[in-house]
């Protein structure tokens, strides 16, 4: 299981905030019929569905639906994985992603699925603060991929996007952009995304903002501004306001969350999930669904609203073999996306040696590529970019920089490795004076890096510099810096109150690692660098 993000922003609007919770990872929703403070308990009357966060903003709705459902979220990539693996068997009888196609490219992974019922619809597309549309002149017409592009490469307005590697919105943006510019007829191939590479460094280097989710950009974006706009789930964008809905004329990718019974699901489930499905697909609650989550439905019967628009949506052909699809995310982080600049504050202090100092090195090493399953795989240390590790525990240790090459970064990650497995355990915890030295190291950032730090820490500060001292000290430093965000890691007795004190400040997040996988959190917050 993944660590779960906790939300550090404060005076977001309730539609944003309600897609923030959604990034919460590890966390077992319970939904029933009955009041919202029941458990249903896992039996032959209970629905037990794997999903993406994405859906967590229908738990309210789910729980008027009659059908006892236990949902458990996780990563879209590690979901596809464990269903095609065959770990979700008897553990769950159904899934529910925001699709189904990278799963469907996975060998053995057709076979593990059953039913699938789509149950709603929402494009990814771009939107825009209104000004900016109309300055670009795109307010009210049609646009095409080939128009944002030109202007992206002209630098002519900035953007936001998650990672691909990390986000159904990311990836799907990521394949629309690339079939539209490379004009593929047909499922994109490997030769195509070869060819179109070049096209798509021009289109992402107007890029700004990442993110690990969609509810995370939105969230960002809301509070902080900082670019033009984002790409994302049109719903998301909807429930934002604000901001002009650029649907690409000549085509887009959707999400059209299915809701898919396993193939290993016993009778009585296939029961729970046919009544479920049924209702979901009701014209009145298919109705609850748009005006109450802005996605469009899927019942013909059903009128979109005109919030929708009025032109019709073509689907751009999506990769129809994983290694094409894989080989289109590893362009994107490799060559495409504006590198990371990522700065690791360590505890090495007392309290971490024996298994916290060991586990703290596994997953310094899953980084360095170890994990060979996708998820693992794409959030290793990527080519281009920096590390930098300041290990510290009474006081902040000599910073040890890191820089893989664009080409065959192997022997920078077996150092890293031999880094990480070096880390000792000893002394007390200056945390503050950590963090005021990546800070000091983050002098030199500028737009050629996404540039952040992350905070591990398994107790509270002992030694140097107060907190009181790092609020002073990071309000004092010049705008440049202070857009540094930091991700602080929960772990053993970290002090929560303060580390979300810290990540709010910083306009980061915190990730909970206390019950669960310091690797999972590692991992998890790669998707944000």
């Amino acid at each position: 299981m993944s660590a779960a993000r906790l939300d550090a922003g404060r005076g977001v609007p309730p539609v944003v905030r309600r897609a923030a919770a959604a990034l919460t990872l590890v966390i077992v929703a319970t939904l029933t019929a009955c009041s919202s403070g029941d458990v249903p308990e896992d039996g032959p009357d209970v629905l037990r569905v794997l999903a993406g966060s994405e859906v967590k903003d229908l738990e309210p709705l789910l729980r008027k639906s009659g059908v006892k459902v236990r949902i458990s979220y996780t990563g879209t990539l590690d979901g596809a994985e464990q269903v095609a693996s065959g770990g979700a068997d008897g553990s769950y009888d159904a899934t529910w992603f925001s699709s189904n196609r990278y799963l469907s490219l996975i060998d053995g992974a057709p076979a593990r699925l059953s039913t699938e019922t789509k149950i709603m619809v929402s494009p990814v597309v771009l939107g825009l603060r209104t000004a900016k549309a109309r300055e670009l002149g795109w307010e009210g017409r049609p646009v095409t991929w080939e128009q944002i592009a030109t202007a992206a490469r002209e630098q002519r307005f900035t953007f936001g996007m998650t990672n691909p590697a990390s986000s159904n919105s990311g990836f799907s943006a990521l394949v629309g952009v690339a079939a539209a510019l490379s004009d593929a007829g047909e499922a994109l191939s490997g030769e195509q995304v070869s060819a179109v590479t070049p096209r798509l460094k021009e289109f992402f280097a107007a890029q700004r903002l990442t993110s690990g989710s969609s509810g995370w950009l939105a969230d960002a974006y809301t509070r902080e501004g900082g670019v033009d706009g984002i790409v994302n789930y049109e719903s998301v964008l909807l429930g934002m306001g604000g901001l002009s809905l650029v649907r690409p004329s000549d085509g887009v990718v959707t999400a059209d969350y299915p809701l898919t019974l396993l193939a290993s699901a016993p009778q009585e489930k296939k029961e729970l999930y046919g009544r479920l499905t049924a209702w979901l697909r009701t014209p009145d609650v298919q109705r609850e669904i748009m005006t109450g989550t802005h996605r469009r439905p899927i019942v013909p019967g059903v009128r979109p609203g005109p919030e929708f628009g009025t032109a019709s949506l073509l689907e751009l052909p999506f990769p129809n073999r994983r290694a094409a699809a894989d080989g289109l995310i590893t362009a994107y982080l490799d060559e495409v996306r504006v590198p990371a600049r990522t700065l690791f504050v360590l505890d090495t202090s007392g309290s971490m040696e024996g298994e916290r100092i060991e586990a703290l090195r596994q997953a310094l090493v899953t980084l360095t590529g170890a994990d060979t399953s996708a998820s693992g795989t794409f959030s290793r240390f990527r080519s281009r970019e920096n590390v930098i590790m300041i290990p510290f525990s009474g006081s902040a240790g000599q910073p040890q920089p890191f820089t893989l090459p664009e080409h065959d970064p192997r022997p920078v990650l077996a150092q890293i490795r031999t880094y990480a497995e070096r880390l000792q355990a000893a002394g007390g915890t200056a945390i503050y004076d950590g963090l005021r030295a990546a800070y000091g190291q983050a002098a030199d950032t500028g737009q050629g890096h996404y540039t952040s730090i992350v905070l591990m820490t398994d107790g509270e500060n002992t030694d140097g510099s107060s907190y009181e001292d790092f609020d002073a000290y990071y309000r004092a430093l010049p705008e440049a810096r202070r857009q540094v965000r930091t991700f602080v890691v929960l772990f053993g007795e970290s002090d929560a109150d303060e580390m979300k004190r810290i990540a709010t400040l910083t306009r980061g997040a915190v990730f909970d690692a206390r019950t669960g996988s310091l690797t999972s959190a590692f991992k998890e917050i790669r998707g944000y660098q």
